[in-house]
This record gives C-alpha cells, structure tokens and sequence, in this order.
C-alpha cells in the first residue's frame, strides 16, 4: 500500500510531502494520524528544516469528508475523534526545527490550517485557499481560529472563516498570511532556497527563538480554542448542517434558518 506521507532528506532539510494526489491531498483519519505521529518524532531528529507540501496538482483540499463516520460513537469517544485534528496541528506548532509551507494548488479548509501552523508559507501564484467550513454548517475548528487571526488580524480573519471565499494567492500575500508568492514553475527552486537560508542559522539560538514567539503569540489559545471540537459536534445535530451537506452532495445552494 502507497504510503500517505513521504519523508525526503536534502542535507539539513526534511520535506513532509502529503501523498494522496488523486484524493487532492484529503485529510483522512489516517493522513493525519500519520502527520501527527511524524511531527512529534522530529524532536529527535537532527534536521534544521522541516518543509511540508503536497504531491499532485494541490497542497490539500481539507478534511476527508467523503469518509465514512463511525458508527454508534460513545459521546465520550466522539469527542476525543474529534479533537485529532487539532492534535495534528498541534504537533506541527511543536516541531522544534523551523518549518515552511510550500503551497500550490487548492489549500482549503484544514489544507490551509497546516500552512497556518508553519512558522513560513511559500505559495505558487495558481493557489486558491480558503476556510470554506461556514459553508457546510459549521465551525472552524483544529484550533487554528487563533492562528488565522494572528495572521491576518481580526477584520480579515471574520471575513475568512464566516464567509467561507476561495481567495487567490496574491490577496492573502497582501493580508499577510502568505510570506511570498512565486510562479508555480519556481515554487520548488524557491522554497529550498528559503529553507536553506534558515538551516545556515544558528540552530539553538533559532528554535529558542521560535519557542518564544509561538507561546507569546498563542499564549490563550489553549484557554479558549480547546472547545472548538465540541462546538463542531454541537453545529452536527442542527438543520442548518444537514441542509449545508445535502446541498453539497446535491452541488445546490442550501437556505439556513438558524434551526
């Protein structure tokens, strides 16, 4: 079976590729048990640089949402299901070495949430990103409303997350939540170029740094966000979230009415 998840190393530099192209890139149960795992292992590894991408022609469409459920879930276990994907991107906030999103493609939903938790994001000029979960009838969750906010700052982060837009690359560079955007043609030269300019850093000095700024920076985001997985089981039993799914498997546009 095609691994999920490859890991190449180029000197100091490891790159995470996401590897289920002909999903784009989907965030299945599994992928991001796989991310989670690979993350936590990188405090003992000896690379400067960990640089995440996606193979094919898109970083990630998001979360998986054609897989199936579990069936008959205890509410206790629900909830812990729930929580994986703010577990995964709390992994790649923890990664001790300096990290870069190398983006392309569509990057939506949990697919941009990742980048967000980089400490850089590199994206091609063909990238469409965007948090389209409003949309289906739900939240933002993964704890990741902090790290849009942060980025982009209040104002921009509402407008993101309530009205669920495909935004193209050279509008998010100007709101600040890419760092560059580049031809697609040279995404690959550029994102080793960065990623080698980091890795000639001092390592200690740099992670230290890192460490600083993302508890300054996120220092409530465990106080607040921790019940952003209970509201999205809370937004599952409304109407208004059976209307959003029907009208996407249907491709109609669904009318909410608060129920």
């Amino acid at each position: 079976m095609q691994s999920m998840l490859i890991s190449e190393r180029v000197g100091d530099i490891l790159f995470m590729t996401l590897n289920r192209p002909k999903a784009l890139n989907a965030l299945s149960i599994g992928l991001m048990e796989e991310i989670e795992a690979f993350a936590r292992g990188l405090i003992d590894d000896p690379a400067r640089v960990v640089v995440i991408r996606g193979q094919g022609k898109h970083f990630s469409a998001g979360a998986d949402l054609k897989a199936a459920p579990k069936a008959n879930v205890p509410l206790v276990q629900a909830r812990r299901d729930a929580q994986l994907g703010g577990r995964m991107l709390n992994a790649i906030i923890s990664i001790p070495q300096v990290t870069i999103a190398s983006v392309h493609g569509a990057a939506l939903g949990g697919g941009l949430c990742i980048p967000t938790a980089c400490d850089f994001r590199i994206a091609a000029d063909n990238t469409v990103a965007g948090y389209p979960e409003v949309n289906l009838g739900m939240n933002l969750m993964w704890q990741s409303v902090g790290l849009c906010q942060r980025l982009v700052g209040p104002a921009k982060a509402k407008r993101m997350i309530m009205l669920g837009e495909h935004l193209e690359a050279q509008t998010l560079l100007n709101w600040g939540l890419f760092d560059e955007v580049v031809p697609l043609s040279q995404l690959a030269e550029r994102t080793l170029a960065l990623a080698e300019t980091y890795a000639k850093q001092p390592p200690v000095a740099t992670q230290m740094i890192k460490q600083t700024i993302n508890q300054l920076s996120g220092a409530l985001d465990q106080a607040v966000l921790h019940m952003d997985a209970d509201q999205n089981l809370l937004t599952a039993t409304t109407e208004d979230r059976a209307r959003a799914m029907e009208a996407f498997r249907e491709r109609t546009t669904a009318l909410f009415t608060g129920d």
